[in-house]
């Protein structure tokens, strides 16, 4: 896909969730609000509890591009997580993440676990403690419309270029990884692959490998593509997206 032609047709895979919200921009949001939590009130001290999360939560990851935590006790207790894509300078991760917070706040005012992604950034929050564990409950998928000429080819670089990617990103502190390869004539494919810092590097592995697993339900043989979970999250393109 050409950068004048980037059209994308999104789905989102949705179990215990519903309301989903899409928009199409230059900087995409993707919206889910859970339903598989209670709702809050106002002013009560899980909203207190919450925005004061918010508050901390931007503030740390504006300093390494990732930070999760809890604040509050017992039924008041809410927990969250914020993740700024690796390649995002900290300025452009602050401001992705209050940006975050402002939307997600807006659009799941009542909600006690909600999830927010944008291409540079990811909030999530929840009334249960996720620290750790592997989200598969949602997942979103979004691809190029166009075919490439050689399909099975093409799909064999992806592969190829994500799983090499997925090698690297475990292991790695940031738990990111991106790079390019030639494919065939003077074609390029560019690719990124990001986990959550708070997996293990197993759990690391072990989601990205099911990500990229996961291609084939709506990717097969489109010049870009992506997967995205509240654990970790694969692109692949054509042309170069990211910052580095």
């Amino acid at each position: 896909m050409s950068p004048s032609n980037r059209t994308f047709t999104f789905i989102v895979v949705v179990f215990l969730l519903h309301f989903v919200h899409t928009v199409i921009a230059d900087d995409p949001t993707y919206l889910i609000c859970s339903a598989n939590s209670d709702n809050f009130t106002s002013y009560s001290p899980y909203e207190q509890n919450l925005n004061k999360l918010l508050g901390e939560l931007n503030f740390k990851t504006s300093q390494n591009g990732f930070s999760n935590g809890s604040v509050g006790q017992y039924q008041a207790q809410t927990f969250g997580l914020s993740l700024c894509r690796g390649d995002v300078s900290p300025q452009d991760c602050m401001t992705c993440i209050a940006n975050a917070s402002s939307e997600i706040r807006k659009r799941c005012p009542t909600n006690k676990a909600a999830t927010i992604w944008y291409d540079q950034c990811l909030l999530r929050y929840s009334d249960t403690n996720f620290s750790g564990q592997i989200d598969k409950e949602g997942m979103l998928y979004a691809w190029n419309v166009n075919n490439a000429s050689d399909p099975m080819s093409f799909n064999s670089g992806t592969k190829r270029l994500l799983n090499g990617l997925s090698n690297m990103a475990y292991t790695d502190p940031k738990m990111f990884a991106a790079g390019v390869i030639a494919l065939e004539g003077s074609q390029k494919l560019y690719g990124l692959v990001q986990c959550t810092r708070d997996l293990s590097s197993g759990d690391c592995k072990t989601c990205l490998d099911f990500t990229i697993s996961q291609l084939p339900r709506c990717c097969d043989g489109k010049q870009g593509g992506r997967v995205i979970s509240g654990s970790c999250n694969i692109r692949y393109e054509i042309y170069p997206f990211l910052s580095i």
